[in-house]
């Protein structure tokens, strides 16, 4: 079983592991394609105004737009799954998950971010900022990464089950060709944002500590405050919606 998850705005500083090399991702074979965008964006961050990377970075402070200036190639990095810090990963609590939780998260969660594209949970990442939908001189980073690495990706998850729990944006980057099922909350009848967040966050929690293998398996888990309402089957697509309890 495989999760399609999605990255934050939120991210740790800093990073104890040695800066981005071939061997940092996922797919290494497309290391080229990646290192194409990350020179771009370096290079963008030396020859755009401070105004143009304020919109970038989606941060209005200028001194602290001059202070991402930074070498995205020298940097030092965080496990993926460590780098992000926004509400999904706040209710991840990655940290806190036994060894086999975490190892489940790390081999089978793919991450889509914005600046470097589909990642293992397991690979690792610099601190960067990089608001969600901008553009680098009208360059769509989200149909570069379609365009190059959808091959790759219907590879590495043909014959398994699949579970997208990627917000809307993020399917941009990649569209599945084998059945997938993604998930939807609701609140007193209504489609909730800020705990859809958390929810895709929890469910990924859940998944891990019990090594589910299976759709079928997380059907009949018992997930705190939600309760699967109905199953709706669209061709490939499967929804599930869920009604939150309490909260």
């Amino acid at each position: 079983m495989k999760i399609l998850f999605s990255p934050s705005e939120g991210k740790k500083e800093g990073g104890n592991n040695l800066p981005i090399s071939k061997e940092s991702f996922a797919f290494p074979d497309l290391y080229e394609k990646r290192e194409e965008v990350l020179k771009r964006y370096s290079n963008y961050l030396t020859t755009a105004s401070d105004e143009q990377l304020s919109l970038l970075f989606g941060i209005k402070d200028v001194l602290k737009v001059q202070n991402l200036k930074h070498d995205i190639f020298t940097q030092p990095t965080l496990k993926a799954i460590r780098r992000y810090n926004g509400v999904a990963y706040d209710y991840l609590e990655y940290d806190s998950l036994n060894q086999d939780a975490k190892e489940y998260i790390d081999a089978n969660t793919v991450i889509f971010s914005n600046l470097f594209g589909p990642v293992l949970a397991s690979n690792y990442l610099p601190f960067y900022k990089l608001k969600q939908g901008e553009k680098m001189d009208g360059f769509a980073l989200e149909l570069f990464y379609k365009q190059y690495f959808s091959k790759s990706l219907d590879k590495f998850l043909q014959d398994e089950q699949l579970l997208d729990l990627r917000a809307g944006f993020y399917t941009k980057f990649y569209k599945p060709v084998i059945p997938y099922v993604t998930l939807k909350f609701l609140k007193n009848g209504k489609s909730v944002s800020h705990w859809a967040k958390a929810y895709r966050g929890i469910v990924l929690r859940y998944i891990a500590l019990n090594n589910v293998q299976s759709m079928k398996e997380l059907y009949k888990m018992d997930i705190k405050n939600l309760k699967i309402e109905k199953i709706i089957q669209k061709k490939m697509h499967t929804e599930v919606i869920f009604t939150i309890l309490s909260k």
